[in-house]
């Protein structure tokens, strides 16, 4: 579903772009607190990355899991690498790993999602970014949020989430821990405004 509906051509959806935040009465559990940056809206549904929920693993552990590198290799990486953000994506396909980053780096596999963000799932990313040739920006997703057709709208509709532009820096941003507060307040929001009840914010 992901990179289908990414690849697809067709007319877009109002979503692409930009960030759900998830509001009091998110029923839930894997989306609580959670803004996600939605990747790709459609009549065929939508799907994103929540990028405020960090792994308990680090770039390391997953080198050493995927045998990309041994414990010698792992403490001769760069800085960069050996603190690169594992955040969880979703709760769909959380085995496996994206990487959102900067348009600077791109390969065969590499999907544009907008003007200066990329998508690649492939390990030639992760060997760029071990070689210090990776993006200047970048973040590693364990799985992604994806809903089928109509389903988001529906969500909204029962003020399950608000929507806004996306930036760059919140998506890449290390600091999760505030991040949703931060999401809010780019919207002109403090947390105790918002109502559970459908039409209030």
């Amino acid at each position: 579903m992901a990179f289908s509906m990414l690849t697809d051509t067709r007319e877009r959806g109002f979503l692409d772009g930009q960030f759900l935040i998830a509001m009091p009465g998110m029923l839930d559990t894997n989306f609580a607190r959670s803004v996600v940056y939605v990747c790709a809206h459609s009549a065929a549904g939508a799907m994103g990355f929540i990028i405020n929920r960090a792994q308990p693993i680090s770039f390391s552990e997953i080198l050493l899991h995927l045998n990309l590198a041994d414990d010698e290799d792992v403490a001769m990486l760069p800085g960069q690498a050996r603190d690169f953000p594992i955040l969880s994506g979703g709760p769909v396909e959380t085995g496996r790993g994206f990487l959102l980053h900067s348009d600077d780096f791109t390969s065969t596999s590499s999907i544009p999602i907008s003007e200066e963000i990329s998508l690649t799932a492939t390990l030639d990313i992760i060997r760029a970014i071990c070689d210090g040739r990776g993006p200047a920006r970048a973040t590693m997703l364990l799985g992604y949020a994806g809903w089928g057709p109509g389903q988001l709208e529906t969500e909204i509709a029962a003020n399950g989430w608000l929507n806004c532009p996306a930036t760059d820096d919140l998506i890449f941003d290390r600091c999760v821990d505030d991040k949703y507060e931060r999401a809010l307040a780019s919207m002109g929001i403090a947390p105790e405004m918002l109502s559970t009840e459908a039409g209030h914010a």
